[in-house]
């Protein structure tokens, strides 16, 4: 099994230790990061040394932290790429075959207005011609900034299964939210998830993280 954790920092003023907290409770061997800044970098890199982070201070960073060695690259996509893992069983004991981990964060519909849409629409063309050219078991996780309902998810759910839905119908309940207005705020949109492909969705857990609008999400996927 896999245990990941996928994050979306606000622009690096989520609390570092309170995220280093979230990983070693959870125990998670991948952390994918949004909006990561650089005290957010720091904290995992002490906990996760392998992957690849890219701190930022205006919000375009992106990191993912790998607790053991892996392929980590980056898919370029407009305004924002995207990071791809490529997790071998050879360096991941109890995987069953080579599995990829995409980190996404699409552009907000509602900023830099008219460009955010064709971004958007560019990120998710690229990211599919990626999930077409590549065959392999997966999971696409991230801030997609986009409910289910909106197009941008329709297209990328396409063919995947999403872990959250899986998740809560296990339980007999409808996917928590996971995004409100300012980090105390009630959680009013489900806008970060984990669609998988190829792999058998375990669990999946929406959990608060201090200072973030977001809360994170904990993915659990065996194969």
């Amino acid at each position: 099994m896999l245990r990941m954790i996928s994050a979306n920092l606000r622009h690096g003023r989520a609390d570092p230790a309170a995220l280093a907290e979230l990983v070693m409770r959870e125990e998670a061997a991948l952390v994918a990061a949004q909006e990561l800044g650089p005290r957010q970098a720091d904290a995992l890199a002490a906990l996760l040394p392998h992957g690849k982070l890219e701190p930022t201070a205006d919000g375009l960073g992106l990191g993912l932290a790998l607790a053991r060695p892996g392929r980590v690259e980056r898919l370029v996509l407009p305004h924002r790429s995207a990071l791809v893992a490529e997790l071998a069983p050879e360096a991941w004991p109890g995987l069953g075959a080579r599995i990829e981990v995409v980190n996404l964060h699409l552009s907000a519909p509602h900023t830099r207005i008219p460009w955010s849409w064709r971004d958007r629409r560019g990120q998710v063309a690229g990211l599919l011609a990626h999930l077409a050219a590549q065959p392999l078991p997966r999971v696409l996780v991230g801030d997609f900034n986009a409910t289910p309902r909106w197009p941008a998810y329709r297209r990328l759910a396409a063919g995947l299964d999403d872990a959250a839905v899986i998740a809560a119908a296990r339980r007999g309940a409808a996917p928590a939210r996971t995004w409100g207005p300012h980090p105390r705020a009630p959680r009013l949109l489900r806008i970060d998830h984990a669609l998988v492909d190829g792999l058998d969705v375990v669990e999946l857990r929406v959990v608060p993280l201090a200072g973030s609008d977001h809360s994170a999400i904990v993915v659990d996927v065996a194969g």
